[in-house]
């Protein structure tokens, strides 16, 4: 069971003491994958995968039969500074695409098997301009998590977390600058398609930001500061997996940026995720090269929405689909070389 969200602190601590992969089912898996019939490695990483996730579910022999998909939307105060090339009224226009099933992450999600849920976050009430002072109250930040937290079926075994929110490729460079260092040209990239000069202005506004907040805290507090209610939300949702044991496939940019906030409040808080893909914003390779995480795919994605996350899902349901319904060499008679 999940704890009450009642504070800030009792994330923190709910991340302080998540619980690790079992180790009897990584040894179990481990051994099974060694009896199956093919050379060793002939897998190659799908291997890899099927044994991390078996550890994360406690089963040497899972199956994937309850994946979810969660969409979370949120506007943000910083698109009036012109950051993106689509106005805020497309948020509120496509969370109405999702509902009605027309967006390609509800096609992703059915070709996957997946449950899909879309959660709106106040999208008549945007986040501050983080140029002028912190995006959310500790209230509100609290609150955006508390909906991510809550989102989670317990009895999903596979999440994906995906948003939409126009302008939210901003609050993202900003915190991966502020968590990571640099400049902020070094992760600020062109979005749904600014041109170069809003590119420039985008870089001034995540430099502004990084000015008025960089090192003020530790994840979540640069979260509050310099996000949004749908980046908050993921990360709720994906604190609420680990504490579940629910395995976790990341999606893009945003959504990485989200995953970083934690990464950074607790060591390993992330052990129980896997990048889906690298998407076509620039600044998304250096990010999952800090957390550590090699993608399954690198098609060009930048839509969003979950929807490398979504396709990654079948990657890893063959992943485990061969690890638990492949014949050992003793079960198939064959003989082992």
């Amino acid at each position: 069971m999940l704890p009450e969200l009642k504070d800030l602190n009792t994330l923190r601590e709910a991340l302080s003491n998540a619980p690790g992969p079992d180790g009897n089912a990584l040894q179990g898996a481990a051994e099974r994958n060694g009896q199956l019939t093919k050379p060793p490695g002939a897998l190659g990483r799908l291997e890899d995968l099927a044994i991390w996730y078996a550890s994360w579910r406690g089963d040497a022999r899972p199956q994937i039969s309850a994946p979810q998909v969660i969409v979370f939307a949120g506007n943000h105060g910083v698109t009036a500074q012109g950051v993106s090339a689509f106005p805020p009224e497309v948020t509120v226009q496509m969370v109405m695409n999702f509902e009605h099933g027309g967006a390609a992450i509800n096609q992703l999600a059915k070709a996957a098997g997946a449950t899909m849920n879309v959660h709106a976050l106040d999208l008549d009430r945007p986040t501050a301009d983080f140029t002028a002072g912190p995006a959310m109250s500790e209230e509100e930040l609290l609150e955006a998590l508390r909906v991510g937290w809550t989102a989670v079926d317990h009895n999903a075994d596979l999440l994906v977390v995906g948003e939409m929110g126009i302008g939210n490729t901003t609050p993202a460079a900003a915190i991966a600058c502020a968590l990571f260092g640099g400049d902020a040209a070094d992760w600020t990239g062109r979005g749904t398609g600014v041109d170069d000069a809003g590119l420039a202005n985008k870089t001034r506004v995540v430099a502004e930001g990084i000015a008025l907040h960089g090192g003020s805290g530790d994840g979540l507090e640069i979260l509050r500061r310099l996000g949004g209610r749908e980046i908050a939300a993921m990360a709720g949702a994906i604190a609420a997996a680990r504490a579940l044991r629910i395995p976790v496939i990341l999606d893009g940019f945003i959504c990485s940026a989200a995953a970083a906030c934690l990464a950074n409040k607790s060591e390993g808080a992330l052990d129980h995720t896997v990048a889906g893909h690298q998407s076509a914003e620039g600044a998304h390779a250096a990010v999952l090269a800090k957390l550590g995480k090699e993608p399954l795919l690198s098609l060009g994605l930048r839509l969003g929405e979950g929807s490398g996350g979504a396709l990654a899902i079948n990657i890893l349901k063959s992943a485990v689909a061969c690890h638990s319904g492949m014949a050992t060499f003793a079960e198939a008679g064959v003989s082992d070389g």
